[in-house]
């Protein structure tokens, strides 16, 4: 019975998976500006064009097909768990969904959409009372919520990686680090040497556990 539900055509549950996914990030992100808008659209890209070759048409299976079929020529590739592609290729033959991409993936979405609602209510917050944002995860790093993002598709890269996606996760990342450098510009321009003082105590992206450390321990 299994065998007659369709692996991909299902075009109903890409219009679904992307709606409450893109609802759920825009609901932490809330984007107001139209650089919030442009970086939240990118997003949204990238989400469509998972789902679609998810559920839709796997247009990465299908150009990849005559090389997956010689190497792994057990494999049904045009089955939906073949889309999983690092559980096949790194030999997960039990259920992917219990893989350990899959299980992976999980950590890295869910923590990427803790740092972006965490980011927006400590923003939130400091915009309603005009000061920097520097306590809570903005004492980790300068752009929380960019971090979130970035996590959440990498976690989706690990989950379900596609040829369109893999292409535009670098971009979006280069995206939205020309977008930080524009909100530091606006920041230093507000606020001067206090943003400028929190530059140089707070990373950009990559905490530095060395020196919460050393601020604990002080």
């Amino acid at each position: 019975m299994q065998d007659d539900i369709p692996a991909y055509g299902l075009w109903s549950l890409v219009i679904l998976n992307s709606i409450v996914f893109i609802f759920f990030a825009f609901s932490f992100f809330k984007p107001s500006t139209p650089r919030d808008w442009r970086s939240f659209g990118a997003f949204s890209a990238f989400i469509v064009a998972l789902f679609t070759e998810m559920y839709g048409f796997p247009l990465t299976i299908y150009l990849l097909s005559g090389w997956l079929q010689s190497r792994y020529p057990g494999v049904d590739w045009f089955s939906h768990d073949a889309g999983h592609l690092l559980e096949e290729l790194f030999g997960w033959r039990a259920n992917p969904h219990f893989g350990p991409f899959h299980l992976l993936s999980f950590v890295f979405i869910g923590g990427g959409f803790v740092l972006i609602s965490a980011g927006w209510k400590m923003l939130y917050e400091a915009q309603r009372k005009r000061a920097l944002a520097t306590s809570g995860v903005y004492s980790w790093v300068r752009h929380p919520q960019y971090v979130g993002f970035v996590l959440v598709m990498f976690g989706f890269l690990l989950q379900w990686p596609t040829l369109l996606t893999l292409a535009m996760f670098p971009i979006l990342v280069f995206m939205y680090w020309r977008l930080s450098k524009h909100e530091e510009r606006e920041s230093l321009a507000e606020f001067g040497d206090a943003y400028a003082r929190y530059m140089r105590e707070v990373p950009a992206f990559i905490p530095r556990l060395s020196a919460r450390r050393a601020k604990a321990s002080g």
